[in-house]
């Protein structure tokens, strides 16, 4: 059986001269997708700091994900800072799903009594990206120990668009960005547009 019209996409990751717009393949190809069968679309970005404490010239985290972002061409559209309420994190991802298609949300994916990115973003989940969370854990034991079996990460799909949820320490979404949601993001985008 053969697919046709899935298309090949190819993000600049190495050279981050073009602003993610990728380039179609039309032809034919076997039902077996491979890693980077994709569409043609321009990928942007979103930063929401979850935390009460942090401040714009204080958020580490925020500021560590936009530049890992932008060194690799994917420009970062919106930024905010939302205190742990699940009606202002769901009210500032409901902003970032109009206006780009790679949220990454930080901090509040702990088990603290305050924490409540992931009862705020789980529900709104069309589609979860269970091996996101699982990934990151398997990573994170790296650097942490065991102690990454308290990070709740989490990903998946709302209206087409990827949504991250990331713990908010500086190490950790370094990890996260580098290592799962850039190599991944141009291959999630493409399959989620379907």
């Amino acid at each position: 059986m053969q697919i046709q019209n899935i298309v090949s996409l190819t993000l600049p990751i190495s050279d981050g001269n073009k602003a993610g717009i990728l380039n179609t393949d039309k032809s034919n190809i076997s039902s077996a997708m491979s890693h980077n069968h994709t569409r043609q679309l321009e990928i942007t970005g979103a930063v929401i700091t979850v935390s009460t404490s942090r401040t714009v010239e204080t958020d580490t985290s925020g500021k560590t994900i936009t530049r890992l972002l932008e060194e690799k061409a994917i420009p970062v559209r919106h930024y905010a800072i939302v205190p742990d309420r699940v009606d202002a994190i769901r009210n500032e991802l409901f902003i970032a799903v109009k206006k780009t298609n790679c949220i990454v949300i930080n901090g509040g994916t702990g088990l603290t009594h305050d924490d409540c990115t992931i009862e705020a973003v789980s529900p709104l989940l069309e589609k979860r990206i269970e091996g996101f969370g699982e990934f990151f854990r398997m990573k994170s034991i790296q650097q942490i120990g065991t102690a990454s079996m308290l990070s709740r990460a989490v990903a998946g799909i709302i209206e087409g668009k990827a949504v991250f949820c990331i713990p908010g320490s500086t190490p950790a979404v370094t990890l996260a960005t580098t290592d799962l949601i850039l190599p991944e993001i141009a291959h999630i985008i493409s399959h989620a547009n379907l």
